[in-house]
């Protein structure tokens, strides 16, 4: 893939989205796409209630250990398909009444990929070989689950269609932090602090909790229903809902499935963040969401990230920085300010970044637009072309200048 789209693909997109300025007889009066937001929220405090962006259904709950108290409830019993969640009671069945030293290296690798990368094969290979439900109807009593259930029996091979609600996640992590056997709970938690921004599929996973928060914090995430994920420059698109135990188009996802007494959405796109956040894992943090159908994996990222910001999570540190918007569909993050530098990724499509700092580089030029200003994403540990941030003008205004 090409670092950025060809001039003539990137003029038909910025036609497309209205994002076309008159241009000026120098570069730095360069018109570019409008700001798609302002800076990011200050310090964690109180909130009324989750901030839900328009057209999104969300399961939310935040526990503040500490107190033992919720800081956020909404529709926290309610069912979503789990998608790759369910991969912590995967790894919860496998390890019950063991340790994980009594696992053989090639299931302990399987683990560590699927916790650490999010990896479908080593999900199914676990899923296939204890039971299918039969995972899940072991772990419902075992944790006190009371909204969860294995997939429709029309489906049984596909784990990520477990029913699963923001409270019952709580459970999950609680159990993790404060019941399971110490080494257990080091090793799945040790796992998920060791999250791979980019997960096994080629998909960007460090969304909603870990991009919302400075470390420490530990994540499993999930996604279903996109078609893109960004992430590597090598990693190929695919159309993918890591479900069960193969690939599937989207319209094969078209499906709805009752667990318990209430229908679970198997249609919509789906994407999730769970964790724990803060010195000593003092919260636990359960967001689960659908989206319209036919969103962008960029917009759902940037949506879940809204709403988690808006959180009110006790012990959680805020990354520095001004969250804006970008534009174009493979934009490379590079090591420095040229586009000759490594490419270390590159991003979903229209996601919001975090920007801690501007500086002068390499002019580089996609009509109508040209630019020599980039944007550091702290984030990614590099930076990116401000031709492909959404602002009025080549320097973003309110954000300062690197040192």
């Amino acid at each position: 893939m090409a670092p950025y789209r060809s001039h003539a693909s990137a003029l038909v997109g910025a036609l497309s989205l209205g994002l076309v300025a008159l241009l000026s007889s120098t570069a730095a009066a360069t018109p570019r796409p409008a700001a798609a937001n302002g800076p990011a929220p200050g310090p964690a405090g109180p909130s009324v209630r989750a901030e839900v962006p328009a057209g999104v259904t969300a399961g939310v709950a935040v526990l503040d250990r500490r107190t033992g108290t919720f800081t956020e409830q909404l529709n926290a019993g309610a069912p979503f398909r789990s998608a790759s969640v369910v991969k912590l009671l995967i790894t919860l069945d496998l390890l019950w009444n063991r340790g994980p030293d009594a696992l053989s290296p090639a299931d302990r690798t399987r683990v560590d990929a699927m916790l650490r990368g999010s990896d479908d094969s080593a999900a199914s290979h676990f899923w296939a070989n204890n039971g299918q439900g039969a995972v899940i109807d072991r772990m419902v009593p075992r944790l006190g689950l009371t909204d969860t259930a294995r997939p429709p029996a029309t489906h049984l091979g596909y784990w990520g269609y477990t029913a699963l609600s923001a409270r019952d996640t709580v459970k999950i992590y609680r159990h993790l932090l404060d019941s399971a056997p110490a080494a257990v709970r080091d090793y799945v938690l040790g796992n998920l602090r060791r999250s791979t921004r980019c997960a096994a599929d080629g998909y960007d996973q460090h969304f909603g909790v870990a991009g919302a928060f400075d470390r420490p914090w530990a994540v499993k995430q999930g996604w279903s229903g996109f078609s893109s994920g960004g992430c590597t420059a090598t990693a190929a698109a695919r159309t993918t809902a890591p479900d069960g135990p193969t690939t599937r188009a989207a319209a094969d996802v078209g499906t709805r499935a009752a667990a318990g007494a209430d229908a679970v959405d198997l249609t919509r796109p789906a994407l999730h963040t769970t964790g724990v956040v803060g010195a000593g894992d003092r919260s636990i943090v359960a967001v689960l969401t659908l989206h319209p159908q036919g969103t962008p994996y960029g917009k759902a990222y940037s949506d879940l990230g809204r709403l988690t910001r808006s959180l009110n999570v006790p012990g959680a540190s805020r990354p520095a920085g001004t969250w804006i918007g970008t534009w174009g569909s493979g934009v490379r993050v590079r090591a420095g300010t040229t586009t000759g530098s490594s490419a270390l990724t590159t991003l979903p499509a229209g996601v919001e970044v975090l920007v801690s700092c501007q500086k002068r580089g390499r002019q580089v030029s996609v009509p109508p637009y040209v630019n020599d200003w980039w944007a550091h994403l702290p984030q990614y540990g590099g930076y990116m072309t401000n031709i492909y941030v959404k602002s009025p003008d080549n320097r973003v205004p309110g954000v300062p200048v690197c040192a």
